[in-house]
């Protein structure tokens, strides 16, 4: 049960420490609108990682074959999203820079928690080398025996976990970063920076060897 433990911790973490796009727009988004909500996004974040760990413990090999054909396709879609979400960041930001800050009427509706979870959660779900990348994990620990499922719901929930903390942990970066940079100038680069950011990793995810 340990073994199980420790193998999902480390796969959880092991997914999520790199830090991509989707965890730049979550420390993005973290700072321009709240911990509760940036604490949402990334248990959305993990909820995918948690749900691909556990489609790698039921499918294994099987299904990672099955995907295989619109695994391009999917990452294509994902990083059109992020795209997409970093221009309408940074064309939100510019307008809030030069827009007078007694105008309130035309202020854009901000991203609720429930908004968030399922957004982030959705980018995270289009990309499939997340369930690759636990399926060769979950086969290479098969090869020392079939595990029993309580080490197997162990694994996925030890996935979940880890995954899940680490990007707490970025909303909390993001979120100290919003705190810190309240003025309207700092808001500004902080925003156009994230967002060329997530521009210049969505670009490498569409043009990634497949």
């Amino acid at each position: 049960m340990s073994a199980a433990l420790v193998a999902g911790l480390l796969a959880g973490y092991g997914i999520a420490v790199p830090v991509g796009a989707v965890a730049t727009y979550l420390v993005a988004l973290t700072a321009r609108t709240s911990l509760k909500t940036g604490a949402f996004a990334a248990l959305g974040v993990a909820t995918a990682d948690g749900l691909y760990a556990l489609i790698a413990v039921i499918g294994g090999s099987a299904l990672a074959r099955a995907i295989e054909p619109v695994m391009h396709p999917l990452r294509g879609a994902a990083a059109v999203v992020l795209i997409a979400l970093a221009v309408h960041g940074a064309v939100t930001a510019i307008i809030r820079h030069r827009r007078p800050q007694t105008a309130t009427g035309t202020e854009e509706a901000p991203v609720g928690p429930a908004r968030a979870y399922v957004g982030l959660w959705g980018i995270t779900m289009m990309n499939p080398v997340t369930v690759i990348y636990f399926a060769a994990l979950v086969l290479g620990n098969q090869a020392t025996g079939e595990p029993e499922p309580m080490e197997q719901a162990v694994f996925v929930l030890a996935a979940f976990a880890a995954s899940a903390s680490w990007q707490l942990l970025l909303a909390g970066g993001g979120a100290l970063l919003g705190r810190l940079l309240t003025g309207s100038r700092g808001r500004l680069v902080t925003a156009l920076a994230s967002s060329t950011v997530i521009t210049a990793l969505a670009v490498r995810m569409l043009f990634a060897p497949h």
